[in-house]
């Protein structure tokens, strides 16, 4: 018998190959999972809800990882009774103080729960200084720092001009067999308190590079070398473009994964898995 974990997980993405285990590579997955088996003795293998690239950061990301009925009791053990809650703190003991990566939080995943295929939609954050906040050192691994001033109520308005059901196809970096249509529910800019432009970026999934895709032509667009209406157009003629730049990952951030009722889980994994291709990446930056 198998029993289903879920864990919320945080990670600075600057010093890691991107999530997915690769061979010879350091990435979040593998620093992870090497630090659960050591707790629950066992070979075990994570399912994340949305893959990040190289340089992507994380603070609201979800995964689950199925455990066998040893390893389960195994998680359970806490000397102050936590039980599966206090597996978050073992966990974090392997990775270390002032690691990387942390394990927020464990919990037992409810019934029909797929850190993937049960998502309903996926929320990053992209971080831009231009000249108007100006560059701060302390900022670097997450925030882009651009050196001309932008016209932020421009990018706001670009951003929300390319919300709803679309093939963004100019916006993502092609995968044979993959499609490239997308709810963008939101996306939008503001500037925080140090003048920062923040953008807020939600929807049902991503393909390949596609928040900094939309990003680098909202840039483009508060630089002035696209008008408003030129984000729209470029979507919707299907084709890559060199118009605009595909911004670094370290100002991404993975923040939240929605989920539906407990009661939804299940229809809604079979939703997404009837509708994607089995290879596609559903939740890539």
């Amino acid at each position: 018998m198998t029993h289903r974990l879920r864990l919320d997980i945080a990670y600075d993405g600057s010093g890691f190959s991107g999530w997915a285990r690769q061979p010879g590579l350091r990435t979040v997955q593998g620093t992870i999972e090497e630090a659960l088996a050591r707790v629950v003795r066992g070979d075990v293998r994570l399912v994340v809800a949305g893959r990040t690239d190289a340089g992507v950061h994380a603070r609201g990301q979800v995964a689950h990882v199925d455990l066998d009925d040893e390893q389960w009791e195994r998680a359970h053990q806490s000397r102050s009774r936590e039980g599966i809650a206090g597996l978050a703190r073992r966990v974090q003991g392997v990775l270390r103080p002032y690691a990387d990566v942390a394990v927020l939080a464990t919990s037992r995943a409810p019934e029909g729960f797929d850190a993937r295929f049960s998502a309903s939609w996926r929320r990053y954050e992209y971080r831009v200084a231009d000249a108007v906040a100006g560059y701060d050192p302390l900022a670097r691994a997450n925030t882009t720092y651009v050196r001309a001033g932008l016209d932020g109520d421009a990018m706001d308005e670009a951003a929300r001009s390319l919300t709803g059901l679309h093939d963004f196809a100019a916006y993502c970096k092609p995968r044979e067999g993959a499609t490239t249509i997308r709810t963008l529910l939101e996306f939008d800019w503001r500037r925080d308190e140090r003048g920062v432009l923040v953008a807020n970026v939600k929807a049902d999934a991503f393909c390949h590079s596609m928040v900094r895709a939309l990003v680098g032509a909202s840039v483009a667009v508060g630089q002035g070398r696209l008008a408003v209406a030129d984000a729209a157009r470029l979507r919707d003629e299907l084709t890559r473009t060199s118009a605009f730049t595909v911004l670094d990952a370290r100002g991404l951030t993975l923040t939240e994964v929605g989920y539906p009722a407990d009661e939804l889980l299940a229809a809604r994994a079979d939703q997404t898995r009837s509708r994607r291709q089995p290879h596609e990446v559903i939740g890539s930056s």
